[in-house]
């Protein structure tokens, strides 16, 4: 194969698998052109993998809801329609702690208000969330592919544990009281 040719399908290759570290794994069932918007979602929580920093962030944990998860939820960015900023991250039990496995957008379904609409998409009819009251919401099944479809309500393989924790404290499991003999 000559150099130019060669060049030109090694470009193409290149381009082809940057593309694909993009877009989450998930079945590619709403229009490609909501994959360009949803990316934008995925790159800014794509931190909160690790649970910690979206407690840092403002984000606080609620209750387990069976098909859903553990609800993280930043007041301050309820009521928007913003894909860079959900309202919610919905995280569930894993081997090792929380693993983030949704985001949710929420507004409040004030009365006379319609539901807003994302990504083409109509958020949920209303559901009373705690501390919230009643809420139109919208999830993006990002990090964990959901057999349901990208925006569905919930997702029929997340559980939640008798024994879970709503809150865990990530330093309790440490033991700080380390006796260093420094003397040598």
């Amino acid at each position: 194969m000559a150099s130019r040719p060669l060049k030109a399908v090694l470009t193409v290759a290149a381009a082809a698998a940057f593309s694909l570290t993009t877009v989450p794994a998930q079945a590619a069932d709403p229009d490609l052109s909501v994959w360009t918007e949803v990316s934008r979602t995925y790159g800014v929580t794509g931190a909160y993998a690790y649970e910690p920093y979206a407690v840092a962030d403002g984000f606080t944990p609620t209750a387990c809801a069976p098909g859903v998860g553990y609800r993280y939820v930043n007041e301050q960015n309820v009521g928007r329609t913003d894909p860079e900023k959900p309202a919610a991250l919905l995280y569930e039990d894993g081997p090792d702690g929380r693993r983030l496995i949704a985001v949710e957008w929420i507004a409040r379904a004030e009365s006379g208000a319609t539901a807003p609409a994302m990504f083409g998409q109509n958020f949920q009819q209303p559901v009373d969330l705690p501390d919230l009251g009643s809420s139109y919401t919208l999830r993006a099944w990002i990090y964990r592919t959901n057999p349901s479809g990208l925006f569905s309500p919930t997702h029929p393989d997340v559980t939640c544990s008798a024994t879970a924790d709503p809150d865990p404290d990530p330093t309790s499991d440490l033991d700080l009281d380390l006796d260093l003999d420094l003397d040598m």
